[in-house]
């Protein structure tokens, strides 16, 4: 453990309220709140599909001056139940963010937040109500649409062919990898799981790397939880239109919005951030001279982009 995970693990901020909201569709969802509790609201969706909340998505925020509300979506992380396919949907999440919102009193318009699949409930959870949204915080811009698509079933595979290469292996004559494969997460037997992990739920992780390794070396209930609401999105096209976002971008032309994204990031592409970029008048778009999809550079230039955006907003 570096210095940076002990002051981490010693100082980090504690949540003034947490617990569950009211069960809904049978699922229960916790969510955490950071901050000020009369402070402006922040609601942050994490990655995935199939993470959990961070409490490091407070870290480019005044806790003085900022309510920070976190939350694990449906079957992720201590919601309840873990890994639960069913009433799972893209739909269902937004309109927890919105219960939850209601369920806290917040009336007020908020700042939305998300890193990766995050960014894109955050893009359409405004679109979807921007009345209740002041501006969107984005990094790592994923828009589920045919740009990333393609990347990672076709473009992709000019860097890691290799990899794919033990993909398509492992799914023999299937005419469809993933359908194959998020057959195999949603079986009953654990062996046919971990073969579906290993091969198409980690191929994801290993974009960027250059020295890549298909597989994981333990495999825990709650990752397979996650690889398995992961692929199931996958397969049905994140329940969402094609482009949806884009052409729903008009919704949003009069919100600030800020967009964070490493320029050579292999999960991905930055054109989706860029082609959004310019159909937004008032966003921002700051292409982080980096690598890959996450870690401490990345991270260094998303948490001092949103203070610099915040102060811009509403001052010191």
């Amino acid at each position: 453990m570096n210095l940076r995970q002990i002051w981490w693990k010693l100082f980090q901020p504690r949540p003034f309220n947490q617990g569950f909201l009211p069960e809904k569709d049978g699922h229960r969802v916790f969510f955490m709140e950071f901050g000020n509790c009369r402070g402006k609201p922040v609601i942050c969706f994490h990655g995935g599909p199939g993470g959990g909340l961070n409490v490091k998505f407070t870290i480019p925020f005044n806790l003085k001056k900022y309510r920070v509300i976190l939350f694990d979506q449906r079957g992720c992380g201590r919601s309840e139940p873990l890994g639960e396919l069913k009433n799972n949907t893209t739909a269902d999440l937004l309109e927890d963010a919105r219960r939850l919102l209601d369920y806290l009193n917040i009336n007020d318009r908020v700042l939305v937040r998300g890193a990766s699949w995050g960014s894109t409930l955050a893009f359409l959870f405004a679109e979807r109500w921007p009345e209740k949204t002041e501006a969107v915080l984005a990094s790592q811009v994923y828009l589920a649409d045919s740009i990333g698509e393609d990347w990672n079933m076709n473009t992709s595979h000019l860097f890691y062919p290799d990899m794919w290469e033990k993909v398509l292996k492992g799914a023999g004559d299937s005419r469809d990898v993933m359908e194959y494969y998020t057959g195999l997460i949603n079986s009953d037997d654990v062996l046919k799981q971990v073969k579906a992990a290993n091969l198409a739920g980690s191929y994801e992780r290993v974009l960027g790397a250059v020295n890549p390794r298909l597989g994981y070396a333990e495999l825990t209930p709650e990752m397979l939880a996650e690889i398995r609401l992961s692929l199931n999105y996958i397969h049905h096209k994140y329940f969402i239109r094609e482009n949806q976002i884009m052409e729903d971008a008009g919704k949003i032309r009069h919100l600030p919005v800020l967009m964070v994204h490493n320029r050579l990031d292999m999960v991905c592409p930055l054109l989706s951030a860029y082609n959004l970029h310019k159909a937004l008048p008032k966003s921002k778009l700051v292409i982080a001279p980096g690598w890959g999809h996450f870690g401490p550079q990345i991270n260094q230039v998303v948490i001092s982009e949103t203070r610099k955006f915040l102060e811009e907003l509403y001052g010191k």
